[in-house]
């Protein structure tokens, strides 16, 4: 039984008439999170998480028709049973579990294992069909437990105090700043920047308590933050607003710092592997759980990604998609193609030493 199709507009439920995290108008728009890359505008109408409708508001319009549910809560689509589960990537991010005639598929959009202390721990979900996200597909990406790492990030800001710097930190301005500021809480003063600061909002509508922040005019001087902490999106790096902190120590997080280190990034003091995504070991964590007969792999190591799972007996394909590696990056458009792992084994690109 097909329950989804991947189509050039998004992924696509036939028996219930819905699009999940299409990328381009469609009349019924299912979302997962709140990425940029996952919830687009231009759709007729969404349905969300309660706690991804306030930052939909906040990215794509205040007028957009949208309705919102609560975990676990199920809503029949034209005999499709839909249902949202926690996903743990970001707050209110959702996997997309859909039951026809007894038959399972589940979406899980972007996700990781790794309880965060903000999001919604992940939930699992068996299924016959599941579709999983690879962004961090290889075996060098293991992350830190999550009090060892924001040890880290406190050790650095206290060492900048020593020696009289501005502690910057680059992240993303939805989830990833919220989770900085959760890591530092209570041994500096925070100023964040205006985006990160509307994101705020809407973290805090929903009842979940941030540390107090500041949001400067970085316009104008901001030297009255020196010694303190501040919080930027990528955008910003290498940018005047940058530029304006006096001495200022600039620290990357990102799951990328695992191997790529601080100097990926031009400028930078420090790189720490903070990362939203599950790691190679929650990846087949979550896969084996589900007990899924297929699965999908999307954005990110795809090719080598799936063929590992074939290798290990876990039936799998290649499925090309829109969808980024992070909220802020370009979604660059090339046409939707899905390819089995015995088609991507002939191809140049199949790297045999993975491990």
């Amino acid at each position: 039984m097909k329950l989804i199709k991947f189509t050039n507009k998004g992924i696509y439920c036939p028996q219930g008439k819905f699009y999940i995290d299409p990328w381009r108008p469609v009349d019924l728009a299912v979302i997962t999170h709140g990425h940029a890359d996952h919830a687009r505008w231009g759709m007729k109408k969404y349905l969300c998480h309660h706690f991804t409708k306030p930052i939909l508001y906040k990215r794509i319009s205040e007028d957009i028709e949208c309705q919102s549910v609560e975990y676990g809560e199920v809503i029949n689509m034209n005999g499709v049973k839909v249902s949202f589960h926690p996903a743990g990537h970001i707050i209110g991010s959702a996997q997309i579990r859909l039951e026809y005639k007894g038959y399972v598929s589940v979406v899980s959009g972007d996700y990781k294992v790794q309880n965060d202390g903000l999001s919604t721990p992940f939930e699992l979900v068996k299924c016959n069909e599941f579709v999983t996200e690879s962004t961090f597909g290889l075996p060098i990406y293991n992350w830190l437990e999550v009090d060892d790492l924001n040890k880290r990030l406190q050790n650095w800001v206290l060492r900048n105090k020593e020696n009289q710097k501005t502690s910057v930190f680059i992240g993303y301005s939805l989830g990833k700043a919220q989770r900085i500021m959760k890591a530092i809480e209570g041994i500096g003063k925070i100023h964040v920047h205006y985006s990160i600061g509307k994101l705020n909002e809407a973290f805090e509508t929903v009842g979940i308590k941030l540390p107090e922040y500041e949001i400067p005019d970085f316009r104008e001087s901001v030297k009255h933050v020196q010694d303190e902490i501040v919080i930027v999106p990528p955008a910003l790096m290498d940018s005047n607003v940058i530029k304006k902190i006096p001495n200022a120590a600039i620290a990357i997080c990102s799951g990328w710092m695992q191997v790529r280190g601080a100097r990926r990034w031009r400028s930078a003091d420090a790189g720490f592997a903070m990362s939203d995504h599950a790691d190679w070991k929650g990846l087949l964590q979550a896969i084996k759980a589900t007990e899924a007969e297929i699965v999908h792999v999307t954005h990110g190591q795809t090719e080598v990604f799936s063929k590992y799972l074939n290798e290990i007996g876990i039936q799998s394909d290649v499925v090309e998609t829109l969808y980024g590696d992070d909220d802020e990056e370009e979604v660059e458009k090339k046409p939707l193609k899905i390819r089995s792992h015995e088609e991507f084994c002939r191809t140049d690109q199949c790297v045999r030493e993975y491990q």
